[in-house]
């Protein structure tokens, strides 16, 4: 049997909430299976579009949970039981207001930071060992417009360097994948001037 990995990005369903910064997890996956050429289809077992394909030897699944972002962790434990995967084999793809816009983090594990969706994986999992790899899309003007600021979309000027990030994004996945996590983070976890 292959080695199966999963790859699921955070967001919110619905046109709304396409080009939030909320959203850039679901943007970077669904990019993913655009350059792999594979579809999503609704999950039968669990609240999600799920695309599966081969990537270098590995059964790839991808995830896009349907769940919004406050509770992806009840599709994606759903998905983990069905398909008998260890949360070693997953990544989580999100936002953090907490970094500089276009500035990654992947790390093996940790807590959720403040981020609602990591906090339901981690609730619904009951661990917290599972990789997991922030985008930064820059700090809302106070803190008590955190909400507003992350469902809003991205700025003229972001969205000119949206594609680059998703593409930087989409080759951190791609090297934790075929060379694990501690090879991505040591080629993508540099700070941006």
């Amino acid at each position: 049997m292959s080695e199966q990995r999963l790859i699921v990005g955070l967001g919110n369903p619905g046109k709304q909430y396409v080009y939030t910064r909320h959203n850039v997890g679901f943007l970077v996956v669904e990019e993913i299976a655009r350059q792999l050429k594979v579809e999503f289809k609704k999950s039968s077992f669990t609240n999600a579009f799920i695309a599966e394909t081969s990537y270098e030897g590995i059964d790839l699944k991808l995830m896009l949970p349907l769940t919004y972002m406050n509770h992806s962790g009840v599709a994606i434990a759903s998905a983990l039981k069905y398909w008998e995967m260890d949360v070693s084999d997953i990544l989580v793809v999100c936002d953090d207001f907490q970094l500089p816009f276009s500035q990654l983090r992947i790390r093996s594990k940790g807590s959720d930071g403040g981020h609602n969706g990591l906090n339901s994986v981690i609730a619904k999992l009951g661990e917290e060992n599972f990789s997991r790899l922030r985008m930064g899309i820059g700090q809302p003007p106070s803190k008590s417009g955190v909400v507003d600021f992350v469902l809003e979309e991205f700025t003229p000027k972001e969205k000119e360097h949206l594609h680059d990030l998703i593409q930087t994004t989409l080759d951190c996945c791609l090297v934790w994948l075929k060379d694990g996590v501690v090879k991505a983070m040591e080629s993508f976890n540099k700070r941006k001037e």
